[in-house]
């Protein structure tokens, strides 16, 4: 019998490492043309209205500005993560409870009003999706819990957790029993940046002054070279004095403070109230923006204005074309399979081999090491 094994590269091609995340959307773009030439639908107008349309007009760059601010504040503090080689995987929970954790302050004390209550809102949405993250970072360090499971599963209580708050005891009284907290107060509401031309808010500035502060982080301090050293090697890291459970809180910390303020953002700014649904799926989203970006975050800026396009385009071929919405989870789906796709090719090579060579490779590689045990 044979099987396909893949083999790790001595070197990758510095060009290939560059190009990928371009190599990654060109495919996504052809198996884009074919999903829909199956859905019968000629892929020329297709791409025009989902890629071109939305963004015609000025009001329609607020719009995609809107979408992008989420998506590049959470993609940002994953980065850090995925750097340090720890899988958060729950943003989607982190940015839920930033919004609920913020959202306290007006509907709480609807009375409280004047410039404090903004910065409050987000600094208490800052915290609640840090002291959420903070949850697996314990798990893991304590207990030695899989982060991955333990991030993922507590999305799912955040999403609960809101819509039982939405439904029960913050529910707008004078709301006809829609679920749905009281409407935030004029000194509650993130402001917009150009009235006049869009809705497109402060929540926007935020994501770009977070990707330059943790480019700097990452490229000029020395927090983010211990980032990088007990991310490549944890034992290099230990040798030169990282403690690896610091870094596990400080970078699970660190990503939920930028999804909690993501949030937060989120419901002052683009909503304005709590809805049982905050988020299309930001959180989820924003780990392809950031493997797009190259967990670079200056590459992650113009990530997640692609994917916040798919949000727009995926909208304006629903109501043009008559196609699911959906679309767009598919376009975003591929997009990070093709993009993972070519990352493990670019480090990898395959190689095909019979399974009793397999067997005897396994045992050489075996034999040192039960020497050394010895």
């Amino acid at each position: 019998m044979m099987r396909l094994e893949l083999v790790k590269r001595p070197q990758r091609s510095m060009l290939f490492s560059a190009l990928s995340p371009f190599i990654a959307f060109g495919l996504t773009m052809i198996a884009g043309a074919i999903l829909f030439a199956l859905l019968g639908v000629n892929p020329l107008t297709a791409f025009r209205i989902y890629f071109i349309e939305p963004v015609s007009q000025v009001w329609q760059l607020h719009e995609l500005a809107i979408k992008a601010a989420p998506l590049i504040l959470i993609a940002v503090g994953l980065s850090v993560c995925y750097k340090a080689n720890i899988w958060n995987i729950g943003a989607e929970g982190q940015f839920i409870l930033g919004g609920i954790f913020g959202s306290a302050v007006p509907v709480l004390f609807p009375g409280f009003e004047g410039p404090l209550v903004l910065p409050l809102m987000l600094v208490f949405g800052m915290v609640g999706g840090a002291a959420y993250a903070a949850i697996p970072a314990l798990l893991k360090t304590r207990f030695g819990t899989n982060e991955i499971l333990t991030s993922l599963m507590l999305v799912y209580v955040a999403q609960l957790f809101l819509d039982w708050l939405v439904r029960g005891p913050w529910r707008d009284p004078q709301g006809h029993g829609f679920p749905q907290t009281i409407q935030f107060n004029d000194s509650a509401v993130l402001p917009e940046l150009m009235p006049d031309a869009g809705r497109a808010n402060w929540g926007f500035v935020f994501a770009l002054v977070a990707a330059v502060l943790i480019w700097v982080l990452m490229s000029r301090l020395l927090k983010g070279f211990e980032v990088r050293v007990l991310g490549s090697s944890p034992r290099a890291g230990r040798f030169a004095g990282f403690g690896l459970n610091r870094m596990v809180f400080f970078a699970f910390l660190l990503s939920g403070a930028l999804a909690g303020l993501a949030g937060i953002s989120e419901v002052s700014g683009a909503i304005g109230q709590l809805q049982p649904v905050i988020s299309p799926g930001y959180g989820f989203t924003a780990i392809i923006v950031a493997f797009l970006g190259r967990l670079n975050p200056l590459g992650i800026v113009a990530a997640g204005l692609v994917l916040a396009l798919t949000y727009l385009g995926g909208e304006a071929v629903q109501s043009a074309l008559g196609i699911s919405d959906k679309v767009a989870r598919v376009f975003q789906g591929m997009l990070l399979f093709f993009v993972l796709g070519c990352d493990t090719l670019i480090h990898y090579r395959i190689r095909l081999v019979g399974m009793a060579l397999a067997k005897g490779a396994a045992k050489l590689d075996a034999a040192p090491k039960l020497k050394e045990a010895r």
